[in-house]
């Protein structure tokens, strides 16, 4: 991804057979830049415990939080499968809930980077430009995971078997929170590139987020929207991600879940994440002065 090379360094060897030998070291291999910078970032991001509660805490409140609000609404309500709980249809939700929290925490670390000059410094070395971004997006994979696994861990000792699709289907549901996770995570590195304002991009993950999340069918059934924000939930892409997410993992009360579901999600999250990966390169390439200021 981009068009920069890694640079050659030459270094003049010792004089053997009175000849003098040139070295020339043409740089690691994309994969070792994408590796070692994917570990610095982790354990830039695991070396404050602070950070890493804080970023815990918002899925974990939102799931207990919305399920005691609306701890009424039960298999009676339309819209919600027979024998689900409401904490149950909820928890795919906060799923996706936990794909963008991680998402702009990913974009926000960028940021800090970005203006603090370790950026500059990094791309000062014989490396892909691009690499820092794939390996900002790895570590942010890692962080949605470890988010996800904690949520379902609590979710299973609080309320028991939370999973009517079992394993395989808690399972399945985790890997589309991590696609959804990738295709977030780009968005948020291209807004924190074109902004790079830590705060003016955290405005813009709030004002995106919420609305996204409740003009969907994240915590009410679409159903039982009002008929205008039904209608923009039905072309919410974070519609999809939840009816299939809650699909995998409640099976849909006991039916068999169908490629209707499950694909739309998966072709909306490679289209739009492969459209923002490239955006966010090409932004990558303009002048960092501007954002040391």
């Amino acid at each position: 991804m981009g068009t920069h090379e890694s640079r050659a360094i030459r270094s003049r060897g010792a004089v053997a057979d009175g000849h003098e030998r040139t070295q020339t070291w043409q740089g690691s291999s994309v994969f070792t830049q994408v590796a070692v910078l994917t570990r610095r970032a982790v354990l830039n991001y695991l070396s404050d415990p602070r950070a890493v509660v804080l970023g815990l805490m918002p899925p974990i409140i939102i799931l207990f939080l919305m399920a005691s609000a609306f701890s009424k609404l039960n298999s009676h309500t339309p819209g919600i499968p027979p024998g689900v709980s409401y904490f149950q249809f909820v928890l795919p939700a906060v799923l996706v809930n936990c794909a963008i929290n991680a998402s702009v925490q990913t974009g926000a670390a960028l940021v800090d980077e970005l203006r603090s000059g370790v950026t500059a410094r990094l791309r000062s070395l014989p490396i892909l430009p691009s690499s820092i971004l794939i390996a900002s997006s790895f570590s942010g994979l890692i962080r949605t995971a470890v988010q996800a696994v904690i949520l379902l861990v609590l979710a299973q000792l609080t309320h028991g078997n939370v999973s009517l699709g079992g394993l395989a289907g808690m399972v399945a549901s985790v890997g589309l929170t991590l696609l959804m996770g990738w295709f977030l995570g780009w968005v948020f590195l291209m807004a924190g590139i074109w902004i790079r304002r830590a705060d003016a991009m955290l405005s813009l993950a709030f004002l995106a987020s919420l609305p996204l999340m409740f003009v969907s069918s994240a915590y009410i059934p679409v159903s039982d929207l009002p008929t205008v924000l039904a209608a923009v939930a039905h072309v919410n892409p974070v519609t999809y991600a939840i009816n299939a997410e809650r699909a995998l993992f409640l099976k849909t009360a006991g039916r068999t879940v169908g490629a209707g579901v499950i694909l739309p999600p998966i072709v909306i999250s490679l289209v739009l994440g492969t459209a923002t990966a490239y955006a966010a390169v090409r932004l990558f390439r303009r002048p960092l002065q501007a954002s040391r200021q």
